[in-house]
């Protein structure tokens, strides 16, 4: 699905005044509701293929020392015998960590998540869209500060599953 569609259908629920719209084809879905506050939220599940891909070994930025990311943490050599799911950006849009300004963070390095959790919020065309764990395991990345711009397939979390 390109941005254009994707503009239309947005388009087309707000001016049919849709209250909610699921849409689901090849492997892409995606679910438009208007919550209780008359605010827009998208819900877009994890695709196995691209948004998280096992890795055999940790990414190279994993070994580096921090980038001065918040939540970034430093993996020594011991941890590339490690299979980390890689968490990447299903959408072009802005990163936040949490729902809202002073909020706690969805997840953070070192806290437990489970398949399903809410990891983080990627805005795109005012549309909120919660991005969810795909694994039960341990956030140990963060590869994106909050408030930042992310591109499509962009890496936003690792997690060890557990």
């Amino acid at each position: 699905m390109d941005f254009d569609e994707l503009k239309r259908i947005l388009d087309l629920v707000r001016e049919h005044e849709l209250a909610e719209f699921e849409l689901e084809r090849d492997n892409f879905k995606i679910r438009i509701r208007k919550n209780a506050a008359g605010h827009w939220t998208a819900t877009m599940p994890a695709i196995p293929n691209p948004a998280y891909a096992p890795a055999t070994s940790p990414p190279p930025a994993l070994l580096e020392p921090s980038s001065g990311v918040a939540g970034a943490s430093t993996l020594t050599s011991t941890d590339e015998e490690v299979d980390l799911a890689v968490v990447k950006s299903p959408i072009v849009g802005t990163f936040y960590r949490a729902s809202e300004p002073g909020a706690p963070a969805f997840a953070e390095v070192g806290s437990t998540v489970k398949k399903g959790q809410v990891l983080c919020i990627i805005e795109a065309m005012k549309l909120m869209n919660e991005i969810n764990s795909d694994v039960d395991g341990e956030v140990v990345k963060v590869y994106v500060e909050n408030g930042q711009p992310v591109q499509y397939g962009e890496r936003l979390f690792a997690i060890k599953p557990l």
